[in-house]
């Protein structure tokens, strides 16, 4: 029998908004498997919600950088938060960030790309920093947008300095129209996705594996139905899904009246030419990184007031 934790117990109450007793049933029940607890609750109608954003569990910083139409995002993560207000750390995202911008748009090559104005790599250059300040560092990932016309509209959350933070957004809108209007267009959806944060652009982008989830939680949640019955509430789930999940399709953050799709079409009339929206990125710092959880403030103090 699973070994169920407190702490596991706190993290599936968090995720779904089931009662405590509730999620540690669940955990019973699927040997502590905290993914398939959440489909367990929810197939039992317990789950206020299942939260797709991974858990924030690292530190460090998220940058965007762009130019012209091309842009990148990357994610550098520390063991504190301190470390990200390190001038040196920022520094160092910074130029890396810039630096993206001329590669091939992977972490491989970035961390083999010389470092700028000097003769080592990104990688030992990050290994002199990690030595400089003391703390480990993990330049986790990095992704490139480019468009042949239009723009790249980017937007930062949680901003510490000019283009760093806690989440970040890059947007690409394909057009020949205004580049204003297009720029002003494209950091609203930016700060869309930062809101919302969509699992795909649509429906066709939407990983199988996860369609596949979404229609057992269905079909088990009206188990006992007949078949062709089933069958239409899973493909109604399902439209319901890609409205929350996929971009398009979204209602926007700042009209909900209307969706991605239609605020796109309407801004066509003021950019002066057709617009569409081809990719986006976004990256929250930390999400999907598991963090051992160490003692509280005051433990700390304790244990540091009991070495003295």
């Amino acid at each position: 029998m699973a070994n169920i934790t407190a702490a596991m117990v706190k993290e599936l109450r968090e995720t779904t908004g089931a009662g405590m007793m509730d999620c540690k049933g669940a955990l019973n029940e699927t040997g502590g498997d905290i993914e398939a607890a959440v489909d367990w609750l929810r197939k039992k109608g317990l789950a206020k919600a299942a939260k797709k954003a991974g858990r924030v569990a690292a530190e460090g910083l998220v940058a965007v950088e762009s130019s012209g139409h091309h842009a990148a995002i990357l994610e550098v993560n520390s063991e504190t938060d301190f470390v990200a207000r390190n001038d040196n750390f920022q520094a160092f995202v910074r130029e890396a960030a810039k630096l993206a911008l001329n590669t091939d748009g992977t972490l491989e090559g970035l961390q083999a790309a010389r470092f700028p104005g000097e003769s080592t790599t990104v990688t030992e250059k990050l290994q002199t920093l990690i030595a400089t300040i003391g703390e480990n560092m993990n330049l986790r990932r990095v992704a490139k947008l480019d468009v042949q016309k239009g723009v790249i509209a980017s937007y930062v959350h949680n901003q510490i300095t000019d283009g760093l933070g806690k989440i970040g957004v890059l947007v690409a809108l394909e057009s020949e129209g205004d580049v204003g209007g297009l720029s002003a267009l494209g950091r609203q959806i930016a700060m869309h996705v930062a809101a919302t944060n969509p699992v795909a652009l649509d429906a066709s982008g939407v990983d199988q594996a996860t369609l596949e989830r979404e229609s057992n939680i269905l079909r088990e949640k009206n188990a006992g139905k007949p078949d062709h019955v089933l069958q239409k509430i899973v493909e109604s789930g399902l439209k319901t899904y890609y409205k929350e999940v996929t971009l398009l399709e979204q209602p926007f953050v700042h009209d909900g009246s209307k969706t991605v799709t239609q605020v796109l079409k309407e801004a066509e009339s003021k950019v002066g030419a057709p617009v569409k929206l081809t990719g986006f990125v976004r990256y929250a710092l930390g999400e999907g990184i598991e963090k051992e959880e160490g003692p509280d403030f005051a433990t700390e103090v304790a244990q540091q007031a009991g070495r003295a």
